[in-house]
């Protein structure tokens, strides 16, 4: 399905900006502010022939980390104790070796979910598109615990009709699953100098690397063995100050791609070129494999930078547009 326009009021942004950094939910997200807006898209030609790709004519913000074990867990926790009627948990995440978080108890006496030791700050693995979308509508709702029905995963950001059918995104909702331009500009543009690098960590070229201080480097063709910590790659940041946007999970984007979604970034059993911008794949959205995962976004907190973008928001709207 081709997703529609995103429309923002600058009033409830402002607002719930601020509900963000207030520290009483349980899943807390650090943002990164993407500026720059209206900047030129990618001229760079990507593997499939296309170009074109980054120009976002708004201010967001991404997670600057890969969402966790520790944060899917308490979302499995608040909907999925009785029933996981849409199998959001997957048992790959607690027997394979790259998995994050262990379930016990059975449908009959409530599920319970803990994450596995050493891997509750690694980003969460064996997630669909559809899982992804369904954390954001329960960040969209503020968190709320019960079934798995509209108030919690089913509604929100996104429309759910069963366990696969996704309609598009909800106008109005200021969470959601980054677009593909969203994803690319965060990962490769630079606002300061106004260019698209090669790689997620402000550089043309990158290296395979276990994790540490050293700059153009990530987690990748298994140069750590496994998934590593998020934000472990200290000296290797995007110019928007993210994490891991080339390396350990493949991260699922909203943006339809053929009859797949698209996938970003390369995993940790990827060689290095896998990483670059100029790769674009895509997948079906229901799989769930162990180099999966995914971010959020949402719109920006005001800041001093920000106002003059804030007034003309309180003065009309912000149109996100959806591939």
């Amino acid at each position: 399905m081709q997703f529609g326009f995103r429309i923002l009021t600058g009033v409830v942004v402002y607002g719930f900006a601020l509900m963000l950094s207030s520290g009483s939910q349980a899943v807390e997200i650090e943002w990164a502010e993407v500026d720059a807006p209206g900047n030129a898209a990618d001229e760079a030609v990507r593997h499939d022939r296309t170009s074109g790709y980054g120009a976002v004519d708004y201010v967001y913000c991404i997670g600057k980390y890969e969402v966790t074990n520790a944060q899917y867990a308490e979302f499995l926790t608040a909907v999925a104790t009785d029933d996981d009627t849409y199998g959001l948990y997957n048992l790959q995440m607690g027997l394979s070796p790259d998995g994050g978080i262990a379930r016990s108890g059975d449908y009959r006496r409530s599920y319970s979910y803990s994450t596995i030791a050493g891997r509750a700050n690694m980003p969460v693995n064996f997630v669909s598109l559809y899982d992804s979308l369904r954390f954001v509508n329960w960040l969209e709702n503020g968190q709320p615990t019960g079934a798995q029905d509209h108030t919690t995963t089913e509604d929100g950001a996104y429309t759910f009709v069963g366990s696969t059918t996704v309609g598009e995104f909800n106008r109005g909702s200021l969470i959601f699953l980054p677009t593909e331009d969203e994803w690319y500009k965060a990962a490769y543009y630079d606002p300061s100098s106004g260019v698209y690098f090669e790689f997620p960590a402000g550089s043309n070229s990158i290296t395979c690397a276990e994790s540490g201080v050293t700059s153009d480097t990530a987690n990748c063709n298994r140069a750590a063995d496994s998934l590593t910590e998020v934000g472990s790659y200290t000296g290797a940041a995007s110019p928007n100050g993210t994490y891991d946007q080339g390396g350990n999970v493949w991260e699922w984007s909203e943006t339809v791609f053929s009859t797949g979604r698209v996938l970003q970034g390369g995993g940790f059993t990827n060689v290095s070129g896998i990483l670059s911008s100029r790769n674009r794949i895509k997948d079906n959205p229901s799989n769930e494999t162990y180099v999966q995962g995914f971010r959020v976004a949402t719109v920006p907190e005001p800041s001093g930078g920000l106002l003059a973008m804030t007034a003309l928001l309180a003065l009309g709207y912000v149109r996100r547009v959806l591939a």
